[in-house]
């Protein structure tokens, strides 16, 4: 799995010459710890956090601006960052929040929450991977609805044969948060 396969994109990002108060605003509204930060050219050059707006020093004084208060470069990925290797840098580092970059441009964020949610996924999150794997086998179609509850996987539908049936149920059984397959269709 790669950054790309569990980034939050678009990303909400912010300009660094905007006002702290918008910052906080977008940290209030999208319920996120930080923001990547930019120029005016799009291009990644730190992160808000709510840290950063708390400190001490950032409460005192007048206006401020975020490139005042924010963070220096933060740790960022390219969206084909293996998974691993990233949640080991977030805890090596203690890092909460990465920015996914393309040639310097935010495309994406990772979060933690966006990890453990890979490592310990949820009956809804199993059944939006199930689903997109068996829509992408499906070159796009939605030919197969699946549900998940309790880890237990349905798999609805019509099979041309039984070799399309055996590779759906091996996309889906392999698929974390699924524990058994059942399928209510047959091929045929």
């Amino acid at each position: 799995m790669h950054a790309k396969d569990i980034m939050s994109a678009p990303a909400h990002t912010v300009r660094a010459d905007a006002p702290v108060g918008e910052a906080v605003a977008l940290l209030e509204r999208w319920s996120i710890t930080a923001l990547p930060v930019t120029d005016d050219e799009g291009t990644l050059v730190g992160l808000i956090s709510e840290r950063d707006v708390l400190r001490p020093a950032a409460s005192a004084g007048a206006p401020r601006r975020v490139r005042d208060v924010m963070g220096g470069l933060p740790v960022s990925a390219w969206p084909d960052a293996d998974l691993a290797d990233l949640a080991a840098v977030m805890v090596q580092r203690d890092v909460h929040t990465v920015p996914v970059v393309t040639e310097e441009h935010v495309v994406g964020v990772v979060s933690r929450c966006d990890v453990l949610r890979t490592l310990l996924p949820t009956d809804d999150a199993a059944q939006r991977e199930a689903q997109r794997r068996l829509d992408t086998y499906a070159a796009g179609r939605r030919r197969w609805p699946v549900s998940v509850h309790d880890g237990v996987a349905t798999i609805g539908g019509s099979f041309d044969d039984d070799t399309e049936l055996a590779v759906a149920e091996a996309l889906v059984r392999t698929t974390a948060g699924v524990n058994a397959v059942r399928v209510t269709a047959r091929a045929g």
